[in-house]
């Protein structure tokens, strides 16, 4: 019987993604006990295992074979690496861990690993590359529009309404049909990986979750009304509650997620509680993709100090909810 398998891009070679998933992978008591097959360059592999002084045994992947025992595999992606620039975005580095990433999609697409697991890549890189995509997630928006972006620890659960958007057009978008809508494929999507599991909290938009309309309408015109609409359609969600408070009621609730209305209301608490383990997961496609919750650190890329233990959470995640 062949082995589930996990697909892993490499991200941006001149920031800390190599170094994560050499290092994840290397702590293979940590991992599920399964096949990982990376998508990236070998170039990029061999010297991260120099730098890092690792061993660890990388295959050439052979795609007529099924995995029977546990193993790493490399997807040779063509991309214009000669050499690789450590610490700072580039064209050649935005290139590549877009070509690692494009494909590893259409390999998850086609069932060739079951989930896929992405190391982090620079907005800044694929801008020089001239690519029109912010980022791993705006990519898959434009196959699957109802992405949503969600961010999973053992502390905190958060929900993004919306995501990589100038916060004047984040706040456009709060009307009651727009999360109706919302609410209603999260809650689907959650109970097809998780049924009967997980209980929502809606944050307010306004101070004091508008404070019945003395701080701002949004909450009694589009909010409230569109939790009421999810409700009825047997969601377990209650809300709005102040923003400020809100992230408490679910800290260390584990089957609690707040839904926040846009990016940093939802990241600023996060981060700050699960910074070291936390795990960004894209719901609302055929597929588990998870990515570590922390960026290229290009401050500290190429010098063997960064930390695997989002990367090893965010592999763990990818096996679990693919299951």
């Amino acid at each position: 019987m062949s082995l589930p398998r996990i697909g892993i891009t490499l991200g941006d070679p001149g920031g800390i993604g190599p170094e994560t998933v050499l290092k994840a992978l290397s702590s293979r008591n940590s991992l599920p006990n399964i096949s990982y097959l990376l998508f990236g360059s070998s170039l990029v592999i061999e010297e991260e295992k120099r730098t890092l002084n690792l061993n660890t045994e990388i295959h050439s992947f052979d795609e007529t074979n099924d995995p029977q025992s546990p193993s790493i595999s490399l997807l040779e992606i063509n991309s214009p690496l000669k050499t690789v620039k450590k610490g700072s975005p580039s064209k050649e580095n935005g290139e590549a861990s877009f070509f690692f990433f494009q494909r590893a999609v259409e390999e998850v697409q086609k069932g060739t690993v079951q989930a896929l697991v992405t190391a982090p890549i620079s907005k800044h890189s694929w801008n020089l590359a001239g690519l029109k995509w912010s980022g791993h997630t705006d990519f898959l928006s434009q196959i699957y529009p109802q992405a949503i972006m969600t961010f999973w620890s053992e502390e905190l659960k958060v929900a993004l309404f919306s995501h990589h958007l100038p916060l004047k057009h984040a706040l456009e978008k709060i009307k009651k049909k727009n999360l109706q809508d919302f609410f209603i494929f999260l809650h689907t999507t959650i109970e097809s990986i998780k049924p009967g599991t997980f209980r929502f909290l809606v944050a307010g938009l306004n101070p004091h979750a508008g404070e019945e309309g003395l701080l701002g309408l949004e909450e009694e015109e589009e909010i409230i009304p569109a939790i009421a609409y999810a409700q009825k359609k047997g969601m377990r969600i209650d809300g709005p509650y102040p923003p400020d408070v809100v992230f408490r009621m679910a800290l260390n609730h584990p089957e609690k997620i707040v839904i926040a209305h846009y990016h940093d209301q939802g990241l600023i608490p996060f981060k700050l509680e699960s910074f070291e383990n936390g795990v960004n997961v894209t719901l609302g496609l055929p597929f588990i993709r998870t990515s570590p919750d922390h960026g290229t650190a290009f401050d500290i890329a190429g010098q063997g100090k960064a930390n695997p233990e989002s990367m090893i959470e965010a592999i763990k995640l990818a096996y679990e909810l693919s299951q």
